[in-house]
């Protein structure tokens, strides 16, 4: 397929190029694998890091699961993260923990927040999980004053980096791994810190330090809003693909400044058509109120709490004037992408933050009626990368190419709704293209599952997890029958 032929989002260079290409199994080897559903975590001592308190939240929720493939599903997946991805060590003394994305060695600022996302809820309970939250806030506050414009980082922040990134036009600095400026590069860190303080109230991590980094972060938010001339941040790369790349000598298209900041990339590393990407600036906005959160209640920070809120309050004006079309029926949604002149375009894209999952961040109630007809749009063929096939329906985007259909808006789907036939239908199809493997990946083809990308994606793994934690809060009954 030629979903591995040239490099993208999280693909290492070419000689590497291996580990994130499509990989196929036999319809026939596929169906044996998911036989008696052994467990495919590592054994126990090859575990990075084993969390007695994740343990029993697995054997607790796994009890109630009625499907047998299903419960093995979560078994697999939830701890993905903490099995595989996570380096646990100190810096200076104080803990550090430097977590991977799954097959290639770099962190991600995204990928690592949401991937621990899904435990903070068991930090109260277990000390050393505490620890590599406190590492991993404290690694990504080391990350964002290298380059708060970098998304993705070496563990040695003296090397180069060891993606084909390094031949980018931009300027790169060592401990970075590629540089594409993302919007929600900064605001997961943020969204992560809020999430742990308010699980804990532990001011362990919101040292002088982290406040820094907080700071760098929303000035680079003020410097992308661009209204003092073009900003400091420039990429352009040596890919015959467009999106890989930004016009105009590495600063993209033209915009009308309105207040909205620039995104040059996606969550999924493709570069934006329009700068200013609606469902990070959404996701912004909310992000900058967790942060002023934290900064005043863990560190008593008034004034940064008082100039996050009101760039906070900036933004959002800025998206209530400029953020949203008519949707061809008579009302309106948000765009995905708009320029400032009045241009705009639909579709959504897997990666979140994407228009469907902005209730996952706290960027949107799943209930808000603009929400609901944005969702609803993006499942449908007024989406470009809406995909409906013989093994399911999902959103997909660029990234990947066309028909390949990410399990994360699968999830995402289920998430949103409270019609169990929804629910049902989504785990279905979840149950039934994991390709043999036992675990969730970053696409699939909508009509064979045999072919995916990614055999090791951890996000993925820790999304369906979550799906399974939300379904037993609030539909239990869901997960006491069988798919």
């Amino acid at each position: 397929m030629e979903t591995g032929m040239r490099f993208r989002r999280r693909d290492v260079m070419a000689g590497a190029a291996a580990l994130a290409v499509t990989a196929s199994l036999p319809r026939a080897a596929a169906a044996a694998a998911t036989g008696p559903f052994v467990s495919k975590r590592p054994p126990r001592a090859q575990r990075r890091f084993v969390s007695p308190v994740v343990e029993a939240e697995i054997a607790r929720v796994k009890a109630k699961i009625a499907d047998p493939e299903l419960a093995w599903l979560f078994e697999n997946c939830y701890p993905n993260t903490l099995d595989t991805t996570v380096k646990v060590g100190t810096v200076d003394g104080k803990p550090d923990a430097f977590v991977i994305t799954g097959d290639i060695e770099a962190l991600w600022l995204r990928d690592s927040s949401a991937q621990m996302q899904t435990y903070v809820h068991l930090a109260p309970k277990d000390a050393a999980l505490r620890r590599v939250f406190t590492g991993l806030i404290a690694r990504q506050a080391r990350c964002i004053l290298i380059d708060p414009y970098a998304n993705a980082f070496m563990e040695d922040p003296t090397a180069t980096s060891n993606l084909g990134a390094r031949t980018d036009q931009t300027d790169m600095k060592p401990g970075v791994a590629e540089r594409k400026w993302e919007i929600d590069s900064l605001c997961y860190p943020m969204r992560l810190a809020h999430g742990y303080w308010t699980a804990t109230r532990d001011k362990t991590p919101f040292d002088d330090l982290w406040a820094k980094a907080m700071r760098r972060a929303v000035a680079t938010f003020r410097e992308q809003q661009r209204q003092d001339g073009k900003g400091p941040y420039h990429f352009q790369r040596l890919n015959v693909s467009p999106t890989e790349t930004l016009m105009f000598e590495g600063y993209g298209a033209p915009t009308r400044k309105v207040g909205l900041i620039h995104s040059m990339f996606r969550p999924s590393d493709d570069a934006c058509l329009y700068p200013f990407l609606i469902p990070s600036n959404l996701f912004a906005v909310s992000a900058l109120r967790m942060l002023a959160t934290v900064q005043r209640e863990a560190r008593g920070d008034r004034a940064g709490a008082t100039d996050s809120e009101a760039l906070a309050t900036e933004v959002e004006a800025a998206l209530r004037a400029h953020g949203r079309m008519p949707d061809g029926q008579g009302g309106e949604v948000w765009a995905y992408e708009v320029d400032g002149f009045g241009n705009a375009i639909f579709m959504d894209d897997a990666n979140v933050p994407s228009l469907s999952g902005l209730p996952l961040l706290g960027a949107a109630d799943r209930n808000d009626p603009l929400f609901r007809r944005t969702a609803a749009l993006a499942w449908s063929n007024r989406n470009p990368y809406f995909f409906a096939g013989t093994a399911a329906q999902g959103i997909g985007g660029p990234h990947i190419g066309l028909d390949m259909i990410w399990p994360m808006s699968i999830v995402t789907h289920a998430m949103n709704s409270d019609d169990d036939a929804v629910i049902r239908q989504c785990l279905s199809w979840l149950k039934a293209t994991h390709g043999g493997t036992g675990f969730m990946h970053e696409s699939f083809h909508k009509d064979d599952p045999s072919k995916f990308t990614r055999h090791w994606f951890a996000w993925a793994n820790g999304l369906f997890g979550e799906l399974i934690l939300d379904l037993e809060r609030r539909k239990p009954a869901l997960l006491a029958a069988r798919y």
